[in-house]
Protein backbone atom coordinates (compact mmCIF):
# COMPACT_ATOMS: atom_id res chain seq x y z
CA UNK A 1 0.00 0.00 0.00
CA UNK A 2 2.88 2.40 0.75
CA UNK A 3 4.21 1.83 -2.78
CA UNK A 4 0.79 2.58 -4.28
CA UNK A 5 0.46 5.76 -2.21
CA UNK A 6 3.89 6.90 -3.42
CA UNK A 7 2.85 6.27 -7.02
CA UNK A 8 -0.30 8.35 -6.48
CA UNK A 9 1.77 11.23 -5.06
CA UNK A 10 4.15 11.11 -8.03
CA UNK A 11 1.13 10.95 -10.36
CA UNK A 12 -0.27 14.19 -8.93
CA UNK A 13 2.99 16.13 -9.17
CA UNK A 14 3.94 14.97 -12.68
CA UNK A 15 0.41 14.92 -14.12
CA UNK A 16 -1.45 17.70 -12.25
CA UNK A 17 -4.68 17.27 -14.21
CA UNK A 18 -5.56 14.51 -11.71
CA UNK A 19 -5.96 17.00 -8.84
CA UNK A 20 -9.62 17.04 -7.80
CA UNK A 21 -11.76 20.13 -8.14
CA UNK A 22 -14.47 20.92 -5.62
CA UNK A 23 -17.67 19.80 -7.36
CA UNK A 24 -18.76 16.14 -7.25
CA UNK A 25 -20.77 15.04 -10.31
CA UNK A 26 -23.62 12.55 -9.87
CA UNK A 27 -25.05 10.17 -12.48
CA UNK A 28 -28.35 8.27 -12.18
CA UNK A 29 -28.25 4.83 -13.82
CA UNK A 30 -31.64 3.67 -12.63
CA UNK A 31 -30.32 0.83 -10.48
CA UNK A 32 -27.88 3.16 -8.70
CA UNK A 33 -26.81 6.78 -8.39
CA UNK A 34 -23.05 7.27 -8.38
CA UNK A 35 -21.11 10.28 -7.12
CA UNK A 36 -17.80 10.75 -8.93
CA UNK A 37 -14.91 13.22 -8.84
CA UNK A 38 -14.41 16.33 -10.96
CA UNK A 39 -10.73 16.87 -11.77
CA UNK A 40 -9.08 20.24 -12.31
CA UNK A 41 -8.34 19.15 -15.88
CA UNK A 42 -12.05 19.28 -16.64
CA UNK A 43 -12.63 15.53 -16.53
CA UNK A 44 -15.26 13.76 -14.44
CA UNK A 45 -14.24 10.30 -13.29
CA UNK A 46 -16.60 7.65 -11.97
CA UNK A 47 -14.67 4.74 -10.52
CA UNK A 48 -15.67 1.33 -9.22
CA UNK A 49 -19.27 1.26 -10.41
CA UNK A 50 -20.92 -2.15 -10.45
CA UNK A 51 -21.97 -3.47 -13.84
CA UNK A 52 -22.90 -6.90 -12.45
CA UNK A 53 -23.68 -8.55 -9.13
CA UNK A 54 -20.74 -9.87 -7.08
CA UNK A 55 -19.78 -13.22 -8.73
CA UNK A 56 -19.26 -14.93 -5.39
CA UNK A 57 -20.86 -17.82 -3.49
CA UNK A 58 -23.37 -19.61 -5.70
CA UNK A 59 -22.57 -17.20 -8.57
CA UNK A 60 -18.97 -18.45 -8.80
CA UNK A 61 -18.47 -20.16 -12.21
CA UNK A 62 -21.79 -18.73 -13.45
CA UNK A 63 -22.69 -16.08 -16.03
CA UNK A 64 -22.85 -12.57 -14.55
CA UNK A 65 -26.12 -11.28 -13.14
CA UNK A 66 -27.49 -7.74 -13.13
CA UNK A 67 -26.27 -5.57 -10.24
CA UNK A 68 -28.52 -5.17 -7.24
CA UNK A 69 -30.42 -1.90 -6.86
CA UNK A 70 -28.90 0.69 -4.51
CA UNK A 71 -31.17 3.05 -2.59
CA UNK A 72 -28.69 5.75 -1.60
CA UNK A 73 -26.06 7.61 -3.57
CA UNK A 74 -22.95 5.44 -3.89
CA UNK A 75 -19.42 6.82 -3.90
CA UNK A 76 -17.55 6.27 -7.17
CA UNK A 77 -14.30 7.95 -6.18
CA UNK A 78 -12.01 4.92 -5.89
CA UNK A 79 -11.23 2.00 -8.18
CA UNK A 80 -12.91 -1.27 -7.31
CA UNK A 81 -10.95 -4.44 -6.73
CA UNK A 82 -9.11 -6.03 -9.64
CA UNK A 83 -10.26 -9.58 -10.36
CA UNK A 84 -8.19 -12.21 -8.62
CA UNK A 85 -5.88 -14.23 -10.84
CA UNK A 86 -3.02 -16.67 -10.87
CA UNK A 87 -0.17 -15.81 -8.46
CA UNK A 88 -2.28 -13.11 -6.81
CA UNK A 89 -3.33 -12.83 -3.16
CA UNK A 90 -6.70 -11.45 -2.01
CA UNK A 91 -6.27 -7.94 -0.59
CA UNK A 92 -7.87 -4.52 -0.44
CA UNK A 93 -6.99 -4.15 -4.14
CA UNK A 94 -7.57 -7.68 -5.48
CA UNK A 95 -10.54 -9.97 -4.96
CA UNK A 96 -13.31 -12.13 -6.36
CA UNK A 97 -15.92 -9.38 -5.96
CA UNK A 98 -14.53 -7.42 -8.86
CA UNK A 99 -17.03 -6.71 -11.64
CA UNK A 100 -16.57 -2.95 -11.71
CA UNK A 101 -16.45 -0.37 -14.49
CA UNK A 102 -14.81 3.07 -14.65
CA UNK A 103 -15.90 6.01 -16.81
CA UNK A 104 -13.88 9.15 -17.61
CA UNK A 105 -15.76 11.94 -19.38
CA UNK A 106 -15.40 15.64 -20.15
CA UNK A 107 -17.14 17.64 -17.45
CA UNK A 108 -19.34 19.29 -20.07
CA UNK A 109 -20.58 16.00 -21.50
CA UNK A 110 -24.22 15.32 -20.74
CA UNK A 111 -27.05 13.18 -22.13
CA UNK A 112 -27.37 14.12 -25.78
CA UNK A 113 -23.68 14.98 -26.27
CA UNK A 114 -23.17 11.69 -28.13
CA UNK A 115 -19.41 11.56 -27.74
CA UNK A 116 -17.46 8.59 -29.16
CA UNK A 117 -16.73 5.92 -26.56
CA UNK A 118 -13.27 4.37 -26.11
CA UNK A 119 -13.85 1.03 -24.35
CA UNK A 120 -10.66 -0.63 -23.14
CA UNK A 121 -10.19 -4.38 -22.52
CA UNK A 122 -7.13 -5.16 -20.39
CA UNK A 123 -4.81 -8.08 -21.07
CA UNK A 124 -3.12 -10.57 -18.79
CA UNK A 125 -3.28 -13.87 -20.66
CA UNK A 126 -6.71 -14.74 -19.19
CA UNK A 127 -4.85 -15.72 -16.01
CA UNK A 128 -4.80 -12.19 -14.51
CA UNK A 129 -5.87 -8.62 -15.28
CA UNK A 130 -2.65 -6.80 -16.19
CA UNK A 131 -4.23 -3.39 -15.59
CA UNK A 132 -7.98 -2.99 -15.78
CA UNK A 133 -7.83 0.32 -13.92
CA UNK A 134 -5.85 2.57 -16.24
CA UNK A 135 -6.60 6.20 -15.53
CA UNK A 136 -8.34 7.43 -18.67
CA UNK A 137 -7.97 11.14 -17.93
CA UNK A 138 -5.06 11.59 -20.35
CA UNK A 139 -7.02 9.94 -23.19
CA UNK A 140 -9.94 12.32 -22.65
CA UNK A 141 -7.77 15.44 -22.37
CA UNK A 142 -5.61 14.61 -25.39
CA UNK A 143 -8.70 13.98 -27.50
CA UNK A 144 -9.63 17.62 -27.02
CA UNK A 145 -12.46 16.53 -24.71
CA UNK A 146 -14.00 14.62 -27.61
CA UNK A 147 -14.16 11.05 -26.23
CA UNK A 148 -15.38 9.16 -23.21
CA UNK A 149 -12.99 6.51 -21.88
CA UNK A 150 -14.27 3.34 -20.22
CA UNK A 151 -12.42 0.39 -18.69
CA UNK A 152 -13.49 -2.53 -16.54
CA UNK A 153 -12.69 -5.84 -14.86
CA UNK A 154 -13.60 -9.33 -16.02
CA UNK A 155 -12.99 -12.67 -14.33
CA UNK A 156 -9.77 -14.50 -15.11
CA UNK A 157 -7.88 -17.62 -14.02
CA UNK A 158 -10.06 -20.41 -12.60
CA UNK A 159 -12.79 -17.91 -11.70
CA UNK A 160 -13.20 -16.93 -15.35
CA UNK A 161 -12.10 -19.93 -17.38
CA UNK A 162 -12.51 -23.19 -15.48
CA UNK A 163 -13.77 -25.66 -18.10
CA UNK A 164 -15.11 -29.18 -18.40
CA UNK A 165 -18.41 -31.04 -18.66
CA UNK A 166 -19.14 -30.65 -14.94
CA UNK A 167 -18.82 -26.87 -15.24
CA UNK A 168 -21.19 -26.99 -18.20
CA UNK A 169 -23.76 -28.94 -16.14
CA UNK A 170 -23.56 -26.88 -12.95
CA UNK A 171 -22.44 -23.48 -14.17
CA UNK A 172 -21.32 -21.69 -17.31
CA UNK A 173 -18.26 -21.86 -19.53
CA UNK A 174 -16.13 -18.89 -20.57
CA UNK A 175 -17.63 -16.67 -17.88
CA UNK A 176 -14.80 -14.17 -18.29
CA UNK A 177 -16.02 -13.55 -21.83
CA UNK A 178 -19.61 -13.46 -20.59
CA UNK A 179 -18.57 -10.73 -18.14
CA UNK A 180 -17.33 -8.75 -21.12
CA UNK A 181 -20.64 -9.22 -22.90
CA UNK A 182 -22.50 -8.06 -19.80
CA UNK A 183 -20.31 -4.96 -19.81
CA UNK A 184 -21.01 -4.32 -23.51
CA UNK A 185 -24.73 -4.38 -22.78
CA UNK A 186 -24.15 -2.13 -19.75
CA UNK A 187 -22.42 0.40 -22.01
CA UNK A 188 -25.23 0.11 -24.53
CA UNK A 189 -27.82 0.91 -21.88
CA UNK A 190 -25.98 3.45 -19.72
CA UNK A 191 -23.27 5.34 -21.59
CA UNK A 192 -25.72 7.99 -22.84
CA UNK A 193 -26.16 9.07 -19.21
CA UNK A 194 -22.49 10.11 -19.25
CA UNK A 195 -22.79 11.87 -22.62
CA UNK A 196 -21.59 8.96 -24.74
CA UNK A 197 -22.98 7.66 -28.01
CA UNK A 198 -24.10 4.01 -27.67
CA UNK A 199 -23.92 3.74 -31.46
CA UNK A 200 -20.26 4.81 -31.56
CA UNK A 201 -18.43 2.48 -29.20
CA UNK A 202 -14.90 1.51 -30.23
CA UNK A 203 -13.32 -1.49 -28.51
CA UNK A 204 -9.59 -1.42 -27.77
CA UNK A 205 -7.79 -4.37 -26.26
CA UNK A 206 -4.23 -5.33 -25.42
CA UNK A 207 -3.00 -8.94 -25.70
CA UNK A 208 -5.70 -11.14 -24.14
CA UNK A 209 -7.91 -8.06 -24.15
CA UNK A 210 -7.48 -7.94 -27.92
CA UNK A 211 -8.01 -11.70 -28.12
CA UNK A 212 -11.20 -11.20 -26.12
CA UNK A 213 -12.41 -8.68 -28.68
CA UNK A 214 -11.74 -11.22 -31.42
CA UNK A 215 -13.96 -13.66 -29.50
CA UNK A 216 -16.67 -11.00 -29.17
CA UNK A 217 -16.48 -10.38 -32.92
CA UNK A 218 -16.98 -14.09 -33.64
CA UNK A 219 -19.40 -14.79 -30.77
CA UNK A 220 -22.40 -16.94 -31.67
CA UNK A 221 -21.07 -17.39 -35.19
CA UNK A 222 -20.57 -13.66 -35.77
CA UNK A 223 -24.04 -12.51 -34.67
CA UNK A 224 -24.18 -8.73 -34.70
CA UNK A 225 -26.01 -7.23 -31.73
CA UNK A 226 -24.67 -3.77 -32.69
CA UNK A 227 -22.74 -3.33 -29.46
CA UNK A 228 -19.68 -1.73 -31.08
CA UNK A 229 -18.83 0.27 -34.20
CA UNK A 230 -15.08 -0.36 -34.49
CA UNK A 231 -12.24 -2.37 -32.97
CA UNK A 232 -8.57 -1.76 -32.22
CA UNK A 233 -6.57 -4.90 -31.44
CA UNK A 234 -3.12 -4.38 -29.99
CA UNK A 235 -1.02 -7.59 -30.24
CA UNK A 236 -4.06 -9.92 -30.25
CA UNK A 237 -3.44 -13.06 -28.18
CA UNK A 238 -4.64 -16.30 -29.82
CA UNK A 239 -3.35 -19.22 -27.74
CA UNK A 240 -4.24 -22.88 -28.11
CA UNK A 241 -7.95 -23.57 -27.79
CA UNK A 242 -9.54 -26.77 -26.52
CA UNK A 243 -13.00 -28.29 -26.49
CA UNK A 244 -14.99 -28.86 -23.31
CA UNK A 245 -14.17 -32.58 -23.36
CA UNK A 246 -10.47 -31.83 -23.74
CA UNK A 247 -10.57 -29.64 -20.63
CA UNK A 248 -11.57 -32.27 -18.06
CA UNK A 249 -8.03 -32.47 -16.74
CA UNK A 250 -8.35 -28.90 -15.36
CA UNK A 251 -11.13 -29.82 -12.95
CA UNK A 252 -9.36 -33.03 -11.92
CA UNK A 253 -6.17 -31.19 -10.98
CA UNK A 254 -7.92 -28.29 -9.25
CA UNK A 255 -10.31 -30.53 -7.29
CA UNK A 256 -7.47 -32.73 -6.09
CA UNK A 257 -5.40 -29.71 -5.04
CA UNK A 258 -8.16 -28.29 -2.80
CA UNK A 259 -9.52 -31.61 -1.52
CA UNK A 260 -12.79 -31.76 -3.46
CA UNK A 261 -14.11 -35.12 -4.72
CA UNK A 262 -14.15 -35.38 -8.51
CA UNK A 263 -17.82 -36.39 -8.77
CA UNK A 264 -21.12 -34.71 -9.58
CA UNK A 265 -20.72 -32.47 -6.52
CA UNK A 266 -17.30 -31.17 -7.48
CA UNK A 267 -18.49 -27.74 -8.69
CA UNK A 268 -20.55 -27.19 -5.54
CA UNK A 269 -17.49 -28.14 -3.52
CA UNK A 270 -15.25 -25.77 -5.50
CA UNK A 271 -17.75 -22.97 -4.85
CA UNK A 272 -17.26 -23.51 -1.12
CA UNK A 273 -13.46 -23.24 -1.24
CA UNK A 274 -12.16 -19.90 0.10
CA UNK A 275 -11.03 -17.55 -2.65
CA UNK A 276 -7.40 -17.50 -1.51
CA UNK A 277 -7.17 -21.29 -1.31
CA UNK A 278 -8.63 -21.71 -4.78
CA UNK A 279 -6.26 -19.27 -6.42
CA UNK A 280 -3.28 -20.75 -4.55
CA UNK A 281 -4.15 -24.15 -6.03
CA UNK A 282 -4.65 -22.82 -9.56
CA UNK A 283 -1.18 -23.56 -10.87
CA UNK A 284 -0.53 -24.73 -14.41
CA UNK A 285 -0.15 -28.39 -15.35
CA UNK A 286 1.07 -29.86 -18.63
CA UNK A 287 -1.54 -30.06 -21.35
CA UNK A 288 -2.46 -33.67 -22.21
CA UNK A 289 0.08 -34.97 -24.70
CA UNK A 290 2.76 -32.49 -23.60
CA UNK A 291 5.77 -32.93 -21.33
CA UNK A 292 6.16 -31.57 -17.82
CA UNK A 293 8.81 -29.01 -18.75
CA UNK A 294 8.47 -26.28 -19.71
CA UNK A 295 4.94 -25.73 -18.47
CA UNK A 296 2.59 -23.78 -20.75
CA UNK A 297 2.77 -20.02 -20.35
CA UNK A 298 -1.02 -19.75 -20.35
CA UNK A 299 -3.25 -22.43 -18.86
CA UNK A 300 -6.64 -20.87 -18.03
CA UNK A 301 -8.06 -20.15 -21.47
CA UNK A 302 -11.34 -19.87 -23.39
CA UNK A 303 -12.74 -23.14 -24.74
CA UNK A 304 -14.92 -24.10 -27.69
CA UNK A 305 -18.37 -24.44 -26.13
CA UNK A 306 -20.41 -24.74 -29.34
CA UNK A 307 -22.34 -21.57 -28.59
CA UNK A 308 -20.36 -18.47 -27.69
CA UNK A 309 -17.17 -19.95 -29.19
CA UNK A 310 -17.76 -22.22 -32.19
CA UNK A 311 -14.24 -22.91 -33.39
CA UNK A 312 -10.70 -21.59 -33.42
CA UNK A 313 -10.29 -17.96 -34.36
CA UNK A 314 -8.23 -18.60 -37.50
CA UNK A 315 -11.08 -20.71 -38.93
CA UNK A 316 -13.83 -18.32 -37.87
CA UNK A 317 -12.20 -15.27 -39.43
CA UNK A 318 -11.21 -17.14 -42.58
CA UNK A 319 -14.81 -18.29 -43.08
CA UNK A 320 -16.23 -14.80 -42.52
CA UNK A 321 -18.05 -15.62 -39.29
CA UNK A 322 -17.29 -12.32 -37.58
CA UNK A 323 -18.78 -8.86 -37.14
CA UNK A 324 -17.60 -6.53 -39.90
CA UNK A 325 -16.52 -3.12 -38.56
CA UNK A 326 -13.53 -0.79 -39.15
CA UNK A 327 -10.49 -2.50 -37.66
CA UNK A 328 -7.02 -1.52 -36.47
CA UNK A 329 -4.51 -4.27 -35.62
CA UNK A 330 -0.90 -4.11 -34.46
CA UNK A 331 2.14 -5.96 -33.17
CA UNK A 332 5.61 -5.20 -31.86
CA UNK A 333 8.78 -6.14 -33.71
CA UNK A 334 9.73 -8.81 -31.15
CA UNK A 335 6.47 -10.13 -29.75
CA UNK A 336 7.91 -13.39 -28.42
CA UNK A 337 11.00 -12.06 -26.69
CA UNK A 338 9.44 -12.11 -23.21
CA UNK A 339 8.11 -15.65 -23.67
CA UNK A 340 10.52 -17.62 -25.87
CA UNK A 341 12.32 -20.61 -24.37
CA UNK A 342 16.03 -19.90 -23.87
CA UNK A 343 16.81 -22.94 -26.00
CA UNK A 344 20.22 -24.39 -26.78
CA UNK A 345 19.07 -26.72 -29.57
CA UNK A 346 16.14 -27.18 -32.00
CA UNK A 347 14.63 -30.04 -29.96
CA UNK A 348 14.09 -27.64 -27.04
CA UNK A 349 12.34 -25.23 -29.41
CA UNK A 350 10.00 -28.00 -30.55
CA UNK A 351 9.27 -29.13 -26.98
CA UNK A 352 8.51 -25.55 -25.96
CA UNK A 353 6.10 -25.06 -28.85
CA UNK A 354 4.45 -28.46 -28.31
CA UNK A 355 3.90 -27.72 -24.62
CA UNK A 356 2.15 -24.46 -25.46
CA UNK A 357 0.38 -25.76 -28.58
CA UNK A 358 -0.32 -29.46 -27.93
CA UNK A 359 -2.16 -29.80 -31.24
CA UNK A 360 1.18 -29.58 -33.10
CA UNK A 361 2.17 -32.91 -34.64
CA UNK A 362 5.69 -34.20 -35.29
CA UNK A 363 5.33 -33.11 -38.91
CA UNK A 364 4.13 -29.68 -37.82
CA UNK A 365 7.02 -29.27 -35.38
CA UNK A 366 9.47 -30.11 -38.15
CA UNK A 367 7.89 -27.36 -40.26
CA UNK A 368 8.42 -24.95 -37.37
CA UNK A 369 12.17 -25.60 -37.37
CA UNK A 370 12.27 -25.26 -41.16
CA UNK A 371 10.57 -21.87 -40.88
CA UNK A 372 12.64 -20.76 -37.89
CA UNK A 373 16.16 -22.18 -38.30
CA UNK A 374 19.17 -21.04 -36.29
CA UNK A 375 19.18 -17.23 -36.34
CA UNK A 376 21.62 -14.47 -35.49
CA UNK A 377 22.54 -14.55 -31.78
CA UNK A 378 20.90 -12.24 -29.25
CA UNK A 379 22.69 -10.86 -26.23
CA UNK A 380 22.25 -12.69 -22.90
CA UNK A 381 20.51 -15.66 -24.55
CA UNK A 382 21.30 -19.16 -25.82
CA UNK A 383 21.73 -19.87 -29.56
CA UNK A 384 18.19 -21.13 -30.28
CA UNK A 385 16.36 -18.50 -28.23
CA UNK A 386 15.81 -16.24 -31.29
CA UNK A 387 14.04 -19.10 -33.10
CA UNK A 388 11.83 -19.95 -30.12
CA UNK A 389 11.04 -16.27 -29.57
CA UNK A 390 10.15 -15.61 -33.22
CA UNK A 391 8.07 -18.78 -33.58
CA UNK A 392 6.06 -18.14 -30.42
CA UNK A 393 5.61 -14.45 -31.19
CA UNK A 394 4.40 -15.04 -34.73
CA UNK A 395 2.00 -17.86 -33.82
CA UNK A 396 0.58 -16.20 -30.73
CA UNK A 397 0.48 -12.47 -31.50
CA UNK A 398 1.66 -11.39 -34.98
CA UNK A 399 -0.16 -13.77 -37.31
CA UNK A 400 -3.50 -13.39 -35.50
CA UNK A 401 -3.51 -9.67 -36.27
CA UNK A 402 -2.47 -10.31 -39.86
CA UNK A 403 -5.16 -12.98 -40.25
CA UNK A 404 -7.78 -10.51 -39.06
CA UNK A 405 -6.53 -7.86 -41.48
CA UNK A 406 -6.61 -10.30 -44.40
CA UNK A 407 -10.12 -11.51 -43.54
CA UNK A 408 -11.42 -7.98 -42.99
CA UNK A 409 -9.99 -6.82 -46.31
CA UNK A 410 -11.50 -9.79 -48.14
CA UNK A 411 -14.85 -10.10 -46.37
CA UNK A 412 -15.58 -6.49 -45.38
CA UNK A 413 -13.53 -3.65 -46.87
CA UNK A 414 -9.88 -3.38 -47.90
CA UNK A 415 -10.12 0.36 -47.15
CA UNK A 416 -11.38 0.02 -43.55
CA UNK A 417 -8.61 -2.03 -41.95
CA UNK A 418 -5.22 -0.71 -40.80
CA UNK A 419 -2.16 -2.47 -39.39
CA UNK A 420 1.05 -1.25 -37.76
CA UNK A 421 4.35 -2.63 -36.52
CA UNK A 422 5.68 -0.93 -33.40
CA UNK A 423 9.44 -0.53 -33.70
CA UNK A 424 10.33 1.78 -30.82
CA UNK A 425 13.53 0.65 -29.10
CA UNK A 426 13.96 1.18 -25.37
CA UNK A 427 17.65 1.07 -24.32
CA UNK A 428 16.95 -1.25 -21.39
CA UNK A 429 15.00 -3.67 -23.58
CA UNK A 430 17.81 -3.73 -26.11
CA UNK A 431 20.38 -4.37 -23.40
CA UNK A 432 18.36 -7.37 -22.15
CA UNK A 433 17.96 -8.78 -25.66
CA UNK A 434 14.20 -8.18 -25.81
CA UNK A 435 14.08 -5.81 -28.78
CA UNK A 436 10.57 -4.35 -28.97
CA UNK A 437 8.64 -6.70 -26.65
CA UNK A 438 5.00 -7.63 -26.45
CA UNK A 439 2.55 -4.75 -25.90
CA UNK A 440 5.26 -2.16 -25.26
CA UNK A 441 3.20 0.36 -27.23
CA UNK A 442 0.60 0.72 -24.46
CA UNK A 443 2.61 3.58 -22.93
CA UNK A 444 2.55 5.41 -26.25
CA UNK A 445 -1.17 4.83 -26.76
CA UNK A 446 -2.49 5.78 -23.31
CA UNK A 447 0.45 7.94 -22.23
CA UNK A 448 3.67 7.23 -20.29
CA UNK A 449 1.87 7.53 -16.96
CA UNK A 450 -0.17 4.42 -17.83
CA UNK A 451 2.80 2.08 -17.36
CA UNK A 452 5.84 1.70 -15.11
CA UNK A 453 7.91 0.72 -18.17
CA UNK A 454 8.01 4.31 -19.37
CA UNK A 455 11.56 5.67 -18.94
CA UNK A 456 12.34 6.19 -22.62
CA UNK A 457 8.83 7.56 -23.32
CA UNK A 458 9.75 10.43 -21.03
CA UNK A 459 13.11 10.99 -22.74
CA UNK A 460 14.57 9.53 -25.95
CA UNK A 461 11.25 8.19 -27.28
CA UNK A 462 9.02 11.05 -26.17
CA UNK A 463 8.40 12.12 -29.78
CA UNK A 464 6.55 8.90 -30.64
CA UNK A 465 3.94 9.36 -27.90
CA UNK A 466 1.83 12.16 -29.46
CA UNK A 467 2.04 10.49 -32.87
CA UNK A 468 0.80 7.14 -31.57
CA UNK A 469 -1.85 8.66 -29.31
CA UNK A 470 -3.22 10.80 -32.14
CA UNK A 471 -3.60 7.86 -34.54
CA UNK A 472 -5.51 5.87 -31.90
CA UNK A 473 -7.62 8.82 -30.77
CA UNK A 474 -8.47 9.60 -34.38
CA UNK A 475 -9.59 6.01 -34.92
CA UNK A 476 -11.83 6.17 -31.87
CA UNK A 477 -13.33 9.50 -32.90
CA UNK A 478 -13.82 8.93 -36.63
CA UNK A 479 -13.19 5.20 -37.27
CA UNK A 480 -10.20 6.34 -39.32
CA UNK A 481 -6.68 6.86 -37.86
CA UNK A 482 -5.91 9.63 -40.34
CA UNK A 483 -8.62 12.23 -39.81
CA UNK A 484 -7.20 13.61 -36.54
CA UNK A 485 -3.59 12.40 -36.81
CA UNK A 486 -0.73 14.49 -35.45
CA UNK A 487 0.59 17.28 -37.65
CA UNK A 488 3.48 16.07 -39.79
CA UNK A 489 2.77 12.37 -39.30
CA UNK A 490 2.34 10.30 -42.48
CA UNK A 491 -0.97 9.34 -44.01
CA UNK A 492 -1.64 5.77 -42.90
CA UNK A 493 -2.76 3.73 -45.89
CA UNK A 494 -5.17 0.87 -45.19
CA UNK A 495 -4.21 -2.78 -45.63
CA UNK A 496 -5.51 -2.86 -49.21
CA UNK A 497 -6.33 -5.75 -51.55
CA UNK A 498 -2.88 -7.30 -51.94
CA UNK A 499 -0.46 -8.78 -49.42
CA UNK A 500 -0.84 -5.85 -47.08
CA UNK A 501 0.56 -2.40 -46.33
CA UNK A 502 1.32 -1.44 -42.75
CA UNK A 503 2.66 1.52 -40.82
CA UNK A 504 5.99 1.24 -39.04
CA UNK A 505 5.76 3.34 -35.88
CA UNK A 506 9.30 4.36 -34.93
CA UNK A 507 10.65 7.41 -33.13
CA UNK A 508 11.34 10.09 -35.75
CA UNK A 509 11.12 7.47 -38.52
CA UNK A 510 7.45 6.54 -38.88
CA UNK A 511 6.66 5.38 -42.42
CA UNK A 512 4.69 2.90 -44.50
CA UNK A 513 6.15 -0.50 -45.37
CA UNK A 514 4.94 -3.66 -47.12
CA UNK A 515 4.21 -6.76 -45.09
CA UNK A 516 7.30 -8.97 -45.73
CA UNK A 517 6.78 -12.00 -47.97
CA UNK A 518 8.60 -14.15 -45.41
CA UNK A 519 6.05 -13.23 -42.73
CA UNK A 520 3.16 -13.95 -45.09
CA UNK A 521 4.54 -17.47 -45.69
CA UNK A 522 4.99 -18.11 -41.97
CA UNK A 523 1.48 -16.90 -41.17
CA UNK A 524 0.04 -19.22 -43.83
CA UNK A 525 1.91 -22.06 -42.14
CA UNK A 526 0.54 -21.19 -38.71
CA UNK A 527 -3.01 -20.96 -40.04
CA UNK A 528 -2.64 -24.41 -41.59
CA UNK A 529 -1.22 -25.84 -38.36
CA UNK A 530 -3.98 -24.31 -36.22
Amino acid sequence: MRWLNLINIIWIFIFPWNIAATKSPVVDLGYARYKGTRLAAGVDQFLGMRYAAPPTGNLRFRAPMRPRKERSVTSATEFGKTCNGVNKVPSDLIGEDCLFVNVFKPKGARPGSKLPVWLYFSGGGYRANSNSNYNGTRAVVDSGMNVIFVNFNYRVGPFGFLAGRKVQRDGDLNVGLLDQQRLLWWVRGNIASFGGDPNHVVLHGTSAGAGSIAHQMTAYGGRNDHLFAGVGLQSPFWPTIRTVAESEFQIQHLAKAVGCPNNNRVIACLRSVPEGDLIAAARAYPFPGATASPLPHFYWLPVVDGNLIRGNLFELFDSGKFIKVPTLTSHGSNEGSMYGENATNPHQVQTFMKNNYPELTKKGLDKVIEAYPLMSPITKHNPWFPSASAAYGDRTFVCPGNAMAVSMARRYSSARVWNYRFNVLDPMHVEEGWGVPHAYDIGAILGPESTRDNTSYLSTNSAIVPVTMAYWTSFVRSLDPNQHRAAGSPYWKPWGRGDGIRLKLETNATELEPVPASLIRKCHMWEDLA
